[in-house]
Protein backbone atom coordinates (compact mmCIF):
# COMPACT_ATOMS: atom_id res chain seq x y z
CA UNK A 1 0.00 0.00 0.00
CA UNK A 2 1.34 3.66 -0.94
CA UNK A 3 1.71 5.92 1.81
CA UNK A 4 1.03 9.17 2.15
CA UNK A 5 4.85 10.54 1.57
CA UNK A 6 7.77 8.27 0.29
CA UNK A 7 9.55 6.95 3.31
CA UNK A 8 13.41 5.89 3.93
CA UNK A 9 16.65 6.51 2.25
CA UNK A 10 15.25 7.19 -1.14
CA UNK A 11 12.52 9.69 -0.13
CA UNK A 12 13.87 13.07 -0.97
CA UNK A 13 14.94 11.23 -4.31
CA UNK A 14 11.46 10.04 -4.91
CA UNK A 15 9.76 13.67 -3.81
CA UNK A 16 11.74 15.29 -6.01
CA UNK A 17 11.03 13.39 -8.99
CA UNK A 18 7.29 13.92 -8.07
CA UNK A 19 7.84 17.33 -8.14
CA UNK A 20 9.53 17.61 -11.49
CA UNK A 21 7.37 15.75 -13.16
CA UNK A 22 4.59 17.79 -11.59
CA UNK A 23 6.51 21.27 -12.86
CA UNK A 24 8.04 20.02 -16.22
CA UNK A 25 6.03 17.40 -17.59
CA UNK A 26 2.34 18.40 -16.46
CA UNK A 27 3.32 22.06 -16.43
CA UNK A 28 1.60 22.88 -13.20
CA UNK A 29 2.72 25.33 -10.58
CA UNK A 30 5.17 23.82 -7.85
CA UNK A 31 2.73 25.86 -5.20
CA UNK A 32 -0.53 23.77 -5.79
CA UNK A 33 1.03 20.22 -6.06
CA UNK A 34 -0.91 18.37 -3.50
CA UNK A 35 0.05 14.96 -1.61
CA UNK A 36 0.85 12.12 -3.61
CA UNK A 37 -1.51 9.86 -1.39
CA UNK A 38 -3.35 7.51 -3.98
CA UNK A 39 -6.10 7.99 -1.68
CA UNK A 40 -7.10 11.41 -2.16
CA UNK A 41 -9.18 12.38 -5.49
CA UNK A 42 -6.90 14.97 -6.84
CA UNK A 43 -3.62 13.88 -5.46
CA UNK A 44 -0.48 13.81 -7.50
CA UNK A 45 -0.65 9.61 -7.78
CA UNK A 46 -3.68 10.16 -9.40
CA UNK A 47 -3.15 12.99 -11.60
CA UNK A 48 -0.42 11.00 -12.97
CA UNK A 49 -2.71 8.00 -13.23
CA UNK A 50 -5.14 9.99 -15.07
CA UNK A 51 -1.91 11.09 -17.87
CA UNK A 52 -1.17 7.96 -17.83
CA UNK A 53 -4.98 5.68 -18.51
CA UNK A 54 -6.65 8.94 -20.75
CA UNK A 55 -4.15 11.11 -22.04
CA UNK A 56 -2.72 11.17 -25.26
CA UNK A 57 0.15 7.77 -26.32
CA UNK A 58 2.55 10.01 -26.62
CA UNK A 59 1.99 11.60 -22.99
CA UNK A 60 3.14 8.21 -21.44
CA UNK A 61 6.34 7.78 -23.56
CA UNK A 62 6.95 11.47 -22.32
CA UNK A 63 6.07 10.04 -19.03
CA UNK A 64 8.32 7.31 -18.78
CA UNK A 65 11.35 8.97 -20.87
CA UNK A 66 11.62 11.86 -18.35
CA UNK A 67 11.43 9.56 -15.60
CA UNK A 68 14.45 7.53 -17.08
CA UNK A 69 16.17 10.76 -17.72
CA UNK A 70 16.16 12.22 -14.31
CA UNK A 71 16.19 9.00 -12.02
CA UNK A 72 20.09 8.87 -10.18
CA UNK A 73 22.34 7.32 -12.35
CA UNK A 74 22.75 4.17 -10.93
CA UNK A 75 18.29 3.44 -10.84
CA UNK A 76 18.93 4.21 -14.64
CA UNK A 77 20.44 0.59 -15.99
CA UNK A 78 17.26 -1.48 -14.21
CA UNK A 79 14.67 0.92 -15.09
CA UNK A 80 15.75 0.89 -18.58
CA UNK A 81 16.12 -2.91 -18.51
CA UNK A 82 12.71 -3.34 -17.19
CA UNK A 83 11.23 -0.87 -19.55
CA UNK A 84 12.51 -2.27 -22.93
CA UNK A 85 11.35 -6.02 -21.64
CA UNK A 86 7.95 -4.42 -21.02
CA UNK A 87 7.88 -2.95 -24.37
CA UNK A 88 9.26 -6.18 -26.31
CA UNK A 89 6.67 -8.35 -24.53
CA UNK A 90 3.76 -5.76 -25.53
CA UNK A 91 5.27 -5.60 -29.33
CA UNK A 92 5.78 -2.17 -28.39
CA UNK A 93 7.08 0.36 -31.54
CA UNK A 94 9.48 1.80 -29.21
CA UNK A 95 12.59 1.00 -26.94
CA UNK A 96 15.16 2.87 -24.61
CA UNK A 97 18.77 3.86 -26.39
CA UNK A 98 20.89 5.13 -23.26
CA UNK A 99 18.27 7.22 -21.81
CA UNK A 100 16.07 8.01 -25.39
CA UNK A 101 12.64 6.18 -26.28
CA UNK A 102 13.12 6.22 -29.60
CA UNK A 103 11.00 3.94 -32.57
CA UNK A 104 13.53 1.53 -33.19
CA UNK A 105 13.69 -1.84 -31.92
CA UNK A 106 15.90 -4.24 -34.42
CA UNK A 107 18.03 -5.42 -31.54
CA UNK A 108 21.40 -5.11 -33.87
CA UNK A 109 20.68 -1.97 -34.52
CA UNK A 110 19.89 -1.01 -31.28
CA UNK A 111 22.94 -3.07 -30.23
CA UNK A 112 25.14 -1.31 -32.85
CA UNK A 113 23.79 2.95 -31.88
CA UNK A 114 24.45 1.69 -28.10
CA UNK A 115 28.04 0.64 -28.86
CA UNK A 116 28.71 3.90 -30.83
CA UNK A 117 27.06 5.97 -28.03
CA UNK A 118 29.76 4.21 -25.93
CA UNK A 119 33.09 4.88 -27.89
CA UNK A 120 35.95 6.22 -26.20
CA UNK A 121 35.99 9.37 -28.21
CA UNK A 122 33.71 12.55 -26.66
CA UNK A 123 32.81 14.00 -29.86
CA UNK A 124 31.35 11.07 -31.52
CA UNK A 125 29.26 10.34 -28.48
CA UNK A 126 27.81 13.76 -28.61
CA UNK A 127 27.37 14.06 -32.52
CA UNK A 128 25.40 10.80 -32.15
CA UNK A 129 23.63 11.73 -28.70
CA UNK A 130 22.82 14.71 -30.62
CA UNK A 131 21.43 12.66 -33.35
CA UNK A 132 19.23 10.49 -31.24
CA UNK A 133 17.58 12.81 -29.66
CA UNK A 134 17.21 14.95 -32.75
CA UNK A 135 15.26 11.58 -34.29
CA UNK A 136 13.39 10.39 -31.11
CA UNK A 137 11.77 13.68 -30.68
CA UNK A 138 8.09 13.12 -30.66
CA UNK A 139 6.43 16.65 -31.24
CA UNK A 140 9.35 17.84 -32.85
CA UNK A 141 11.21 15.32 -34.88
CA UNK A 142 14.39 17.41 -36.92
CA UNK A 143 15.48 14.75 -39.27
CA UNK A 144 17.78 17.12 -41.51
CA UNK A 145 20.08 18.28 -38.49
CA UNK A 146 20.02 14.48 -37.22
CA UNK A 147 21.63 12.80 -40.31
CA UNK A 148 24.08 15.91 -40.13
CA UNK A 149 25.12 14.80 -36.50
CA UNK A 150 25.21 11.25 -37.88
CA UNK A 151 27.64 12.36 -40.55
CA UNK A 152 29.61 14.55 -38.14
CA UNK A 153 30.27 11.60 -36.11
CA UNK A 154 31.57 9.87 -38.46
CA UNK A 155 33.81 12.83 -40.39
CA UNK A 156 35.17 13.23 -37.24
CA UNK A 157 36.65 9.78 -36.17
CA UNK A 158 37.63 9.86 -40.28
CA UNK A 159 40.12 12.87 -39.44
CA UNK A 160 41.73 10.87 -36.63
CA UNK A 161 42.02 7.46 -38.54
CA UNK A 162 43.51 9.32 -41.81
CA UNK A 163 45.57 11.88 -39.72
CA UNK A 164 44.29 14.77 -41.59
CA UNK A 165 42.42 17.22 -39.25
CA UNK A 166 41.82 19.91 -41.64
CA UNK A 167 40.18 17.19 -44.22
CA UNK A 168 37.34 16.68 -46.05
CA UNK A 169 35.18 13.30 -45.85
CA UNK A 170 35.95 12.92 -48.96
CA UNK A 171 39.75 13.24 -48.33
CA UNK A 172 39.97 11.62 -44.98
CA UNK A 173 37.66 8.01 -46.65
CA UNK A 174 40.64 8.10 -49.49
CA UNK A 175 43.49 7.78 -47.49
CA UNK A 176 41.47 5.33 -45.07
CA UNK A 177 40.66 3.22 -48.15
CA UNK A 178 44.14 3.37 -49.07
CA UNK A 179 46.18 2.42 -45.98
CA UNK A 180 43.12 -0.49 -45.63
CA UNK A 181 41.87 -1.75 -48.43
CA UNK A 182 37.88 -2.87 -48.67
CA UNK A 183 35.78 -4.55 -50.57
CA UNK A 184 34.68 -2.51 -54.00
CA UNK A 185 31.12 -2.48 -52.82
CA UNK A 186 32.01 -1.30 -48.99
CA UNK A 187 33.97 1.89 -50.68
CA UNK A 188 31.14 2.55 -52.95
CA UNK A 189 28.76 3.10 -50.24
CA UNK A 190 31.42 5.09 -48.37
CA UNK A 191 31.18 7.27 -51.38
CA UNK A 192 27.91 7.53 -51.56
CA UNK A 193 27.84 8.78 -48.18
CA UNK A 194 30.32 11.51 -48.49
CA UNK A 195 28.23 12.38 -52.17
CA UNK A 196 24.93 12.54 -50.10
CA UNK A 197 27.06 15.23 -47.34
CA UNK A 198 28.58 17.23 -50.07
CA UNK A 199 26.89 16.78 -53.41
CA UNK A 200 24.21 19.99 -54.84
CA UNK A 201 21.78 19.50 -52.97
CA UNK A 202 23.06 16.89 -50.35
CA UNK A 203 22.09 17.53 -46.77
CA UNK A 204 24.80 20.07 -45.79
CA UNK A 205 23.43 22.60 -48.60
CA UNK A 206 20.22 24.21 -48.17
CA UNK A 207 17.24 23.22 -49.24
CA UNK A 208 15.99 23.99 -53.23
CA UNK A 209 12.41 23.92 -54.50
CA UNK A 210 13.79 20.33 -56.25
CA UNK A 211 14.61 18.90 -53.28
CA UNK A 212 12.69 16.64 -50.88
CA UNK A 213 13.02 16.89 -46.82
CA UNK A 214 14.78 14.11 -45.26
CA UNK A 215 12.38 11.72 -43.52
CA UNK A 216 12.23 9.58 -40.99
CA UNK A 217 13.25 6.40 -42.57
CA UNK A 218 16.38 8.36 -43.93
CA UNK A 219 17.27 9.62 -40.55
CA UNK A 220 17.05 6.46 -39.06
CA UNK A 221 18.93 4.73 -41.58
CA UNK A 222 22.00 6.94 -41.52
CA UNK A 223 22.05 7.13 -37.68
CA UNK A 224 22.83 3.13 -37.80
CA UNK A 225 24.83 2.95 -40.68
CA UNK A 226 27.10 5.75 -39.14
CA UNK A 227 27.12 4.18 -36.22
CA UNK A 228 28.17 0.80 -37.78
CA UNK A 229 30.83 2.29 -39.98
CA UNK A 230 32.29 4.22 -36.51
CA UNK A 231 32.51 0.75 -34.70
CA UNK A 232 34.52 -0.80 -37.98
CA UNK A 233 36.73 1.85 -38.11
CA UNK A 234 36.97 1.62 -34.20
CA UNK A 235 38.22 -1.92 -34.27
CA UNK A 236 40.40 -0.53 -36.53
CA UNK A 237 42.33 2.17 -34.40
CA UNK A 238 42.14 -0.74 -31.29
CA UNK A 239 43.86 -2.83 -34.16
CA UNK A 240 46.85 -0.95 -34.57
CA UNK A 241 47.01 1.18 -31.78
CA UNK A 242 45.96 4.54 -33.58
CA UNK A 243 45.27 7.20 -30.60
CA UNK A 244 42.41 9.02 -30.32
CA UNK A 245 43.04 11.76 -28.47
CA UNK A 246 44.02 13.63 -31.52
Amino acid sequence: MFNDRPTGDNAYIVENLYGAIWFRVLKRPLDSMPSFDPAMRNSTYQTIREVILNGQWFDSLDLVEFIAQNIPENWKANTINLCNSVFEGENAAYRFINSELTEITDAAEIESIAEALDSPKTTINTHFANALSLLSDRKSPDYRNSIKESISAVESLCKVISGKQNGTLGECLKVIQNSHPMHKAFQAALNSLYGYTSDEGGIRHALTEDSSPPTYADAKFMLVSCTAFVNYLLTIAAEENISLNS
